[in-house]
């Protein structure tokens, strides 16, 4: 800001300029506890292959039939996160830049907020086998129009974001799609 000081009597030809300036006040943000939070969210992904043989989904140990795919790891990113995940349950490998996140879907069981990014992989190479250790396996490929009975929720909930038209029921989920499909 500039104040103007004249003289004080008329005809005096002095005046007075003071410059005030100030510094933008900084905001910091309130350091993180040593504590982590209370649970209450869950992240993962689900990995959609699809191609002429059909739509890849193995059996999970429960019975359930499943899209590959799985929980984020710290530090890790949605695309690399399908692509570890891809790679640990099916022994197939794909790059970052072969995966397309189409949104996320969010809902809710037993108070934990579940929220499942659905990921389209438009390249992959390998054949998919069973992997030690894993909990889902028998992988097969289904024709669109023959998926198994007992989809995983996630898995299904993700399959009909991709394609609506699919005739999947499921519990609802809140779906909101990326903008550029990345």
């Amino acid at each position: 800001g500039v104040d103007v000081l004249d003289a004080p009597e008329e005809g005096a030809r002095a005046s007075y300029r003071v410059f005030r300036a100030t510094r933008p006040i900084r905001v910091s943000s309130r350091p993180r506890g040593s504590r982590p939070p209370v649970p209450h969210a869950a992240i993962g992904v689900g990995a959609i292959l699809y191609g002429p043989r059909g739509l890849l989904l193995g059996r999970h140990r429960r019975g359930t039939w499943e899209l590959p795919g799985g929980t984020v790891e710290p530090g890790e990113s949605l695309k690399e996160t399908v692509v570890r995940e891809l790679r640990e349950e099916t022994g197939i490998e794909a790059r970052p830049s072969d995966v397309r996140l189409l949104g996320t879907l969010l809902d809710d069981v037993d108070g934990v907020v579940r929220m499942t990014v659905a990921a389209q992989v438009t390249a992959w190479h390998g054949e998919p086998s069973d992997q030690p250790d894993e909990r889902v396996g028998d992988w097969r490929w289904f024709p669109l129009d023959r998926l198994p009975e007992n989809l995983f929720v996630c898995s299904a909930q993700g399959l009909t974001a991709w394609r609506p038209d699919l005739p999947v029921d499921h519990t609802p989920a809140h779906f909101t799609p990326f903008a550029d499909h990345s």
